[in-house]
């Protein structure tokens, strides 16, 4: 019995050594415990970790080193050319060559600085500046990114980018303004509201009151459109055919409906003769970080001045407009010495110019004819005077309007 008591004795010792230790391990392991900041921290790490994965595991393309080549020589600029300028059998060499550059081959000239890539893929995407994968934009069908810095767009599907071309944007004195957009009417062939002489093929507008579009246009290779984004005839004729349009509901449009338009940033309007794209080493040097909500980003704001006036009057939520240039100003997007040029109905302009023009034609002829025939006292005419007046008038006007159409053709 005492044996077997001392055998008790001796388990409830082990069994309370044992829990104590138990305790100990515990209140050791109390003090590292995370906290629930420490746990969202990790988690957000591991959240981060995956996103990146996620992102990478879109980027199909290897990576492709830039050269920069400072054009000093003709014989510099003619080499370059002969490899990369366009014609019928290079054109895949001349499309990547141009897209980098931002500029057509015949706008290169000696003093330029370009770059030139190791290597050649069709897909243009390979050398994006933007993620192949843009997580906040994957609920979005369509979406439209612009650098205005780095002078180029992307197109996304859910998120995945589709599709990169080259841009070249305002001047500083017309800019491209950062905000949200959203395409609005499309139409092949579109002559300048502005000024009919601008040609503009496959035209996508995505701002109806400041007229500002996507189009084809020339490409020189820097910020040089009056607001518009200008491109390349193939990247104007894919997105022409790939975007959607305003939404109509109960016969009226609705407002920012159509594929939305993202424009970021704004050029560096200092450099000349090519801008920060001639700087980058590689297709994964500088990505852009899209760490935003495309859809929360601001409407663009458009200083009232850049609405055409027969708008001005009549343009939806006109306060927004009238401030924007003082906002614009304050943000450092419109620069102190800046002074923007006011949109100016160039057509309209020349319809006056003509019909005036006109008057004072007929005026002259008016003039001329009455000192051309003189009368006696008695208020008749002199019927041969008349006659050889008349062929004086004839003559004038001939002049008249030869003068006329050598100086409407210069």
């Amino acid at each position: 019995m005492k044996n077997y008591l001392i055998i008790i004795f001796t388990i409830f010792l082990i069994s309370c050594n044992s829990e104590n230790k138990d305790n100990q391990l515990s209140t050791k392991d109390s003090l590292i415990v995370i906290t629930p900041q420490e746990q969202h921290i990790m988690d957000s790490v591991r959240k981060s970790n995956e996103l990146i994965e996620l992102i990478n595991s879109y980027d199909i393309y290897p990576k492709i080193h830039y050269t920069q080549i400072i054009l000093k020589t003709k014989s510099i600029k003619d080499s370059i050319y002969s490899i990369y300028g366009y014609s019928k059998k290079n054109l895949k060499r001349n499309k990547v060559f141009i897209t980098l550059n931002r500029k057509e081959s015949r706008y290169i000239r000696v003093g330029d600085t370009v770059i030139v890539p190791d290597t050649i893929i069709s897909d243009k995407r390979a050398y994006s500046i933007f993620p192949q994968y843009f997580p906040k934009a994957s609920h979005l069908n369509r979406l439209i990114l612009v650098s205005n810095y780095y002078q180029c767009w992307a197109a996304f599907e859910n998120g995945k980018q589709v599709y990169f071309a080259a841009a070249n944007t305002g001047k500083e004195r017309t800019p491209t303004y950062p905000g949200r957009y959203a395409l609005v009417f499309k139409q092949k062939t579109r002559l300048s509201s502005t000024d009919s002489s601008w040609r503009m093929n496959y035209y996508y507008n995505f701002h109806p009151y400041a007229g500002m579009a996507f189009h084809e246009y020339e490409m020189p290779g820097y910020p040089a459109s009056h607001a518009c984004v200008r491109q390349f005839r193939s990247d104007a004729k894919w997105l022409y055919n790939w975007g959607k349009g305003v939404k109509v509901k109960d016969k009226k449009t609705v407002f920012l409906s159509g594929t939305p338009v993202v424009i970021l940033g704004v050029p560096n309007y200092d450099r000349k003769r090519g801008g920060p794209w001639v700087d980058l080493i590689s297709n994964k040097d500088s990505l852009l970080k899209l760490d935003f909500d495309p859809m929360q980003i601001e409407e663009a704001r458009i200083p009232l001045s850049q609405i055409f006036a027969d708008a001005q009057d009549w343009v939806p939520n006109r306060k927004y407009y009238l401030h924007s240039e003082d906002t614009l100003r304050a943000r450092g997007v419109i620069r102190e010495h800046v002074k923007l040029i006011e949109s100016v109905n160039i057509n309209k302009l020349k319809r006056e110019k003509k019909a005036k023009a006109l008057k004072d034609s007929i005026n002259k002829i008016n003039t001329i004819k009455k000192e051309l025939i003189p009368q006696n006292d008695k208020n008749k005419t002199d019927l041969e005077t008349i006659k050889q007046n008349l062929e004086l008038l004839e003559q004038k006007k001939i002049k008249l309007k030869i003068n006329k159409d050598s100086s409407e053709k210069r």
